[in-house]
């Protein structure tokens, strides 16, 4: 154990939590080691796995090479050049398939068959890349040396995977390369880790016994942390595992006597009994933390989502700039002031952005809105009034089309809102929201919603929240689009208020 570690455990605490990571507590680099008790195949592991593999797909495209270019036996050879230009091509999609696959980094829990799986998936993906690449490209390379190369990739990294599985059997049954754990605590995950352990002899560890504070009628039991040197030495213990990492006294003590007697340490996350028990591991900078739920994020199709966002903003604005500019001009020469109102709304997760419309009120709209509100004939934070005397005339038919809006589709390319959700609301607005009001930002507005092609003159802001929170939680692309097809009749036939 480095001095500045040692030091943090036999001192008083400076901090609230560890300023080292403490899943590996003693005879280890604490900056390196990466829990791969629980987590991650050790570092060597992975690396021997990934030098095989290179030389199983080495040695299959030579085969194939060979095969395919010098054996007496096929009748007509494949130029060499062309040849070994895309067997390199392949190789190296096999191998990049892999590692974006995880095969390297998987966690310890998984077996032989998720390897041999994902070894599978792998090698049909880069197969059906490259055979979709030598259609397209019309080669002199047959598509045969790709499925030769395939099969023999296929046959290698599986072959050598269900070797190594056989040969750690073996050893396992003959207690080689078995390493003795002294477990520290005797309650529920104590006696879980130490069935676990048992129960998956493949994980290369004996369970000797459990240390306990607490009298106990449990024959496995072997004693209290007083007799932890005399069994760590007749024991032979190669490692320590301690289940109660909350009694830090006691932690600090067993990580002082196992670093003199150079035995390993290691720590069973607190929330491990219960909540956490397959939380995976992971590490902001040197902390480690437990992650016990993410949101499902459909990432392919919010990707989708913007790339529609990008290409639909940027053909209306093709398709609309004549009619935009024919409304510049009548705005401008309808009433003094600019032709684009530009108001702060609130977009996804609270923030502030620049909407853009063609102005459709006087100037001083803004001012008088105070002393209005009170007329507003919906419910909530929204302001609206009948008959609004600050809507200029051209204003009035803008808003019966939903022209106005025809700028917003600037606002969507450049990220702030979407074409389909629910409505940007202004800040005097959103001061006025309720706390059951703010999950309505957690994705971007949108040009059009739900609300727009269902409830549009419904007055109630309950009924808004309510399509929002539906669309929000039932969101996919299909919804988009048959809420875009449902927004042009309802902008065709004036609708808008």
């Amino acid at each position: 154990m480095t001095t500045p570690v040692r030091d943090h455990f036999t001192s008083p605490p400076e901090h609230e939590f560890p300023a080292y990571p403490v899943h590996s507590l003693a005879g280890y680099d604490l900056n390196r080691e990466r829990e791969a008790f629980y987590i991650r195949t050790p570092r060597v592991a992975r690396v021997l796995s990934f030098l095989a593999d290179l030389v199983c797909i080495g040695a299959s495209a030579l085969v194939t090479l060979y095969w395919f270019t010098l054996s007496p036996l096929v009748v007509r050879h494949v130029p060499v050049r062309e040849c070994v230009a895309q067997l390199l091509l392949y190789s190296a999609l096999v191998v990049l398939a892999c590692r974006g696959l995880h095969l390297y980094i998987r966690p310890r829990r998984t077996g032989t068959f998720v390897d041999v799986t994902t070894v599978t998936y792998a090698v049909l993906l880069a197969t059906g890349l490259l055979l979709l690449y030598v259609y397209l490209a019309d080669g002199v390379v047959p598509a045969a040396v790709s499925l030769s190369a395939g099969t023999l990739d296929l046959a290698t990294l599986i072959g050598w995977r269900a070797i190594r599985a056989k040969v750690v059997e073996r050893r396992v049954a003959r207690g080689r390369g078995m390493r003795n754990v002294l477990i520290v605590g005797a309650g529920r995950v104590g006696r879980s880790l130490a069935h676990h352990l048992e129960t998956n002899p493949d994980i290369g560890c004996v369970v000797m016994g459990f240390l306990d504070e607490e009298a106990t009628e449990n024959s496995r039991v072997l004693g209290t942390v007083e007799d932890l040197r005399l069994l760590v030495r007749t024991k032979f213990v190669d490692e320590i595992v301690i289940t109660i990492p909350s009694k830090r006294e006691l932690v600090r003590r067993i990580v002082s006597e196992a670093e003199e007697e150079n035995v390993r340490v290691r720590v069973v996350p607190e929330l491990f009994d219960g909540l956490g028990l397959q939380a995976p591991i992971d590490y902001i900078g040197r902390f480690p933390v437990m992650e016990l739920y993410r949101q499902p994020i459909p990432e392919a199709g919010l990707l989708a989502k913007r790339a529609i966002d990008i290409v639909g903003a940027t053909i209306g604005l093709v398709l609309t700039a004549p009619v935009s500019l024919l409304l510049a001009a009548i705005v401008k020469f309808d009433s003094p002031g600019p032709v684009f109102y530009k108001s702060r709304r609130i977009g996804k997760k609270g923030r502030q952005f620049v909407c853009y419309k063609f102005r459709s009120m006087v100037v001083d709209a803004e001012g008088q809105q105070a002393q209005l509100r009170q007329k507003s004939y919906r419910n909530g934070p929204t302001f609206k009034i009948a008959n609004d005397p600050r809507i200029t005339a051209v204003g009035r038919f803008l808003r019966k089309y939903s022209l106005d809006e025809l700028p917003q589709l600037w606002n969507i390319l450049r990220g702030d809102m979407s074409l389909v959700g629910p409505r940007p609301h202004s800040l005097d607005d959103f001061e006025l929201y309720d706390p059951e009001h703010m999950v309505r930002l957690h994705v971007k507005p949108g040009l059009t919603g739900l609300w727009q092609v269902m409830a549009r003159r419904d007055p109630s802001f309950q009924k808004n929240l309510e399509l929002d929170l539906q669309y929000i939680e039932n969101w996919t692309l299909m919804l988009d689009f048959k809420i875009i097809l449902l927004t042009v009749p309802a902008v065709m036939l004036g609708h808008g208020e």
